[in-house]
């Protein structure tokens, strides 16, 4: 019977992008200003994550305790709201539409390992919010997951397959549960 033998795992495939000390800046900054409750201000914050390579829209509301991975592979649209203790763990590229809401440490993981294999290989998978989407507070959006417009994740749930459009999904792993209809 084969073991796991993490000894033999090798990263050296992931390339992250961005320099050595351009990741090293980055981790100080997003520790100090994203990371801590200490600065409210949203446009300060904003205007760090588009010094770091970021791509963000306007009205991009970004609350305390917010950890993203690296900001050169993230783009965020307008209006979009970011709640306390949110991870963005993105390896690879996250892609967040416009009028979006990820509530409260509601966790995007782009990244996960290969059991199946020995080494324990990594895997990724870019993630895609379109517009309109609402991510529900301690949720979990794996890699590779496209959520279509306005599709919501309920609280607690954990999306490993496609979310449809106009469309809620609830439990581990999510199901669609019932359609979303907007009233004015």
């Amino acid at each position: 019977m084969q073991k796991t033998n993490l000894s033999a795992y090798n990263n050296s495939p992931y390339h992250p992008g961005g320099s050595m000390l351009k990741r090293v800046l980055w981790y100080y900054v997003n520790a100090m200003f994203l990371k801590s409750s200490l600065l409210p201000f949203y446009g300060f914050k904003n205007a760090l994550l588009r010094l770091f390579g970021a791509t963000i829209g306007k009205g991009v509301e970004i609350k305390p305790c917010v950890n993203i991975k690296y900001p050169w592979l993230l783009s965020v649209g307008d209006h979009v709201w970011i709640g306390e203790d949110v991870w963005i763990d993105n390896l690879v590229m996250v892609t967040i539409g416009s009028n979006v809401c990820l509530s409260q440490g509601a966790l995007l993981l782009t990244g996960s390992h290969n059991y199946k294999k020995e080494a324990f290989n990594l895997i990724t998978g870019n993630i895609v919010l379109q517009d309109g989407v609402w991510i529900g507070a301690k949720s979990i959006v794996n890699q590779g997951i496209i959520a279509a417009s306005h599709a919501v994740l309920a609280s607690g749930s954990v999306a490993t397959k496609n979310l449809d459009a106009f469309s809620v999904y609830q439990g581990n792993p999510a199901v669609k549960v019932r359609d979303r209809v907007l009233e004015n």
